[in-house]
């Protein structure tokens, strides 16, 4: 064997070994620091209080920030950051409803929506935080408040909108890619063994057939009438009235007023100013919940890196692979 042969095989057992032990060391760090840091409080999901406006009296204002698609896609971890991260944001809500010093919330809201299950919980915080509490809920929305983003601001008190806010989108999206046609153009088959006819409901490997499309329309169509429903209890609007225009449309703020779906043009400053003259609360402290600083955060993405993962990708192919299951959704947008 010649020099060149012997070198190449120890170069190659070198980088073997380095590979190993990287990523060794990445899952040794994955499993146990992030279990630390949850122990000592140290993740993403430890949150303080940022004043926005100090206040005379005891009294306060909760500002709550959702921001991003309404889905859970867990927490942050010593290698990564996450978006909108679900269980954060409901422990806020949890957090508003046992405070006592909380006499008012006004929900922020930038987003196009998401899973039915996640926007269904934070709906439930909220309507528990109206009546066991009784305190004012205002929201303002932002560049978009679509779908699941209106269905979680229906039972506000008041909405503001700015003129430029994409909102709308009532309804409920349900679907998949079926690629069995391309399979058949070059050869491909599928070799499925299931204990029922509709075990695999929804397959991109066969055409969907007419009892599966019309139970899952059922489905589909269920989850609507509460959406519906929702929004006739919030708004105090009659079913033929939002039925009018939840079909999916989007619109801006000036055509989510005329529709009877929001309340005034204003920015945070306005509901801020709304909410206090409208429940004598000018002498409140204006607060909001921000992630405090961690590991987590701080060196996610640096980390990550030193081990050689994209963490961008890795946090989008989650968020793909999670939103390409069937499953229902009050979503604007594309994928």
């Amino acid at each position: 064997m010649t020099m060149k042969r012997w070198i190449a095989i120890i170069v190659a057992s070198v980088l073997i070994f380095i590979s190993v032990g990287v990523n060794s060391l990445s899952y040794i760090f994955t499993r146990d620091l992030n279990g630390f840091l949850e122990q000592m409080g140290a993740t993403n999901n430890a949150y303080s209080e940022k004043i926005i406006e100090q206040g005379t009296n005891r009294d306060r204002i909760a500002v709550l920030k959702l921001d991003g698609v309404i889905q859970d896609v867990g927490s942050s971890s010593i290698f990564a950051t996450t978006g909108y991260n679900h269980q954060f944001f409901m422990s806020q809500l949890d957090d508003v409803l046992n405070d006592q010093s909380v006499k008012g919330v006004i929900l922020s809201v930038n987003t196009p929506g998401g899973g039915v299950v996640e926007s269904s919980d934070i709906y439930d915080s909220i309507r528990a935080i109206q009546i066991e509490r009784e305190i004012p809920i205002y929201v303002a929305m932002g560049g978009m408040a679509a779908s699941g983003g209106y269905y979680v601001s229906a039972p506000a008190d008041k909405i503001f909108v700015h003129p430029e806010t994409i909102t709308g989108s009532i309804g409920v999206i349900m679907e998949s890619v079926n690629y069995a046609k391309l399979a058949e153009k070059y050869g491909i088959d599928f070799n499925t063994i299931k204990t029922g006819p509709y075990k695999d409901i929804m397959s991109g490997s066969r055409e969907m057939t007419k009892e599966e499309h019309e139970m899952l329309q059922e489905m589909v169509n269920d989850s609507y009438g509460r959406f519906v429903d929702i929004i006739v209890e919030g708004r105090n609007m009659s079913p033929e009235a939002v039925k009018k225009v939840a079909d999916g449309r989007i619109m801006n703020g000036r055509q989510a007023i005329e529709a009877g779906l929001a309340d005034e043009v204003g920015k945070m400053g306005d509901v801020i100013d709304a909410i206090k003259a409208d429940y004598k609360l000018e002498g409140a402290t204006v607060f909001e919940y921000a992630p405090m600083d961690s590991f987590a955060s701080i060196f996610g993405v640096n980390v990550g890196n030193l081990f050689g993962r994209n963490v961008e990708s890795e946090l989008i192919g989650k968020l793909l692979s999670d939103y390409d299951a069937p499953r229902m959704m009050y979503l604007y947008g594309e994928k």
